[in-house]
């Protein structure tokens, strides 16, 4: 293996889960600064510093009426770089360049990288791509153990909470306008033990109305945006607690590190499910410090 090139941070994770850290050659802007450490930086994305949601997602929006995206690779880096192996996605312009970008840059480049395309739509899709990032990277041994590791632990959430009631649970992936959580979220909610309402499993999240959680019911309230930390889910969790309340009636409000352990398909998203186990079934699990109760 000459190098790998991530373009997106799931991806990254994958490969430093995969111990292929020497192999890592270049990676994207929001990756962590330990994955960026010593790395070509080939994805960077749109400046939202200091806007609100509303505002990002405004932003966004005009970007794609536009024709335009909101991640950009740096082709002159990636010439550089002559990577065996580049792992990409085709789920989201919004979190990272569209797999036909890079077909598009490579063609110009005559680049003869084996490309990897991830397109998770559930929390078994999360696996299968690891597995495959695995064997085109020629440790698929590894993959097996990592895999078999990810679904031990799920396991484990899974009998901790077997026999519980299932309390619903709504996942806000976005607070202006509300998106409750699609793709493999609604997976997570099950596995931690609970029943996922309003959010629509395997396929995209969407623009929704607050009256959706009045509709749907739920007994707890998670707010994950995308994009965010701990600290940042905590603080639009806040602004949006009375709202939650107006539309869902008195139902705990809790933030959960978006980032780290729900939006980026990858292995931490079984961290994920332990933190939602903790917050679902207190006591069942070890209490995890990647989510907090705001109301």
């Amino acid at each position: 293996m000459s190098g790998i090139v991530s373009l997106l941070p799931a991806a990254t994770e994958i490969v430093l889960a995969l111990e292929l850290d020497d192999d890592l050659v270049a990676v994207t802007h929001e990756c962590d600064e330990r994955a960026r450490a010593g790395r070509r930086v080939l994805v960077r994305g749109l400046d939202t510093r200091g806007l609100e949601p509303g505002a990002i997602n405004a932003l966004v929006a005009s970007t794609g009426d536009a024709g335009g995206s909101t991640a950009t690779l740096d082709a002159a880096g990636l010439a550089g770089l002559d990577p065996s192996l580049i792992v990409t996605q085709d789920l989201c312009a919004v979190c990272a360049v569209p797999a036909g970008a890079v077909d598009e840059a490579l063609a110009r480049l005559g680049c003869a990288a084996d490309v990897v395309t991830l397109d998770p739509h559930s929390f078994a899709d999360v696996l299968v791509g690891i597995a495959e990032v695995a064997q085109r990277a020629g440790v698929p041994e590894r993959g097996d153990a990592l895999v078999s590791g990810l679904r031990t632990r799920l396991a484990d959430v899974c009998l901790a909470v077997a026999g519980r009631s299932r309390p619903r649970v709504a996942v806000v992936e976005w607070t202006d306008p509300l998106f409750l959580g699609g793709h493999w979220i609604p997976d997570m909610v099950d596995l931690a033990g609970g029943a996922a309402v309003g959010g629509s499993a395997g396929t995209r999240s969407h623009a929704v109305g607050w009256d959706a959680l009045r509709t749907a019911r739920p007994d707890v309230v998670v707010v994950a945006p995308c994009g965010y930390d701990l600290d940042g889910a905590a603080r639009q969790a806040e602004d949006v607690a009375a709202t939650v309340a107006e539309h869902a009636g008195p139902v705990p409000v809790w933030a959960i590190d978006a980032d780290g352990l729900v939006v980026r398909p990858g292995p931490r998203l079984v961290d994920g499910v332990e933190a939602l186990a903790s917050v679902l079934h207190p006591g069942t699990v070890p209490e995890h410090a990647g989510v907090r109760r705001v109301a």
